[in-house]
């Protein structure tokens, strides 16, 4: 794994944002922007991707070290600050609540599949019963055949 790799997987898991990875580090006293830190998440094909030096990501995991624990003076229960980043993060809508982003088809009664599209607007969304012969509510599948296996008989 590269310090890159190292420095995207503790963003995820931490849920960390650009601004506080930068405030992070000036716990430090390392100053970075936040272009320069986009640099470190970009694809390795990126025109604009940088490799994450040594220093960076060290100065980043003491900066961490501080932000989750505090200080000897003044101590934190890492918990609660992940607690904090957990609660900035704005929720997102359920696909239930925004309507707009379900498929439909253009013209439902062209795109039915069951039959052609009806003419008669009252019964173009119902289904028709299917009817089953009286007996064991199954459709008969294949006909009884006799065989009769080459053998004559005798009369």
């Amino acid at each position: 794994m590269t310090n890159n790799d190292i420095l995207k997987k503790l963003r995820v898991a931490l849920m960390l944002r650009d601004d506080q990875i930068v405030e992070i580090l000036e716990l430090v006293d390392f100053r970075i922007s936040k272009s320069e830190l986009g640099a470190f998440f970009r694809a390795e094909d990126h025109p604009n991707y940088m490799e994450c030096g040594d220093q960076v990501l060290r100065n980043f995991l003491n900066g961490l070290v501080i932000h989750l624990r505090g200080t000897k003076e003044n101590p934190k229960n890492p918990t609660d600050v992940l607690a904090k980043h957990k609660a900035e993060i704005p929720k997102r809508e359920t696909s239930k609540e925004r309507p707009e982003f379900k498929a439909s088809p253009k013209d439902s009664e062209k795109y039915r599949g069951d039959k052609s599209p009806s003419k008669s607007g009252s019964a173009a969304g119902k289904p028709k019963k299917k009817s089953f012969p009286k007996g064991n509510g199954k459709p008969v599948v294949v006909e009884k055949v006799v065989f009769k296996n080459g053998n004559k008989k005798k009369s």
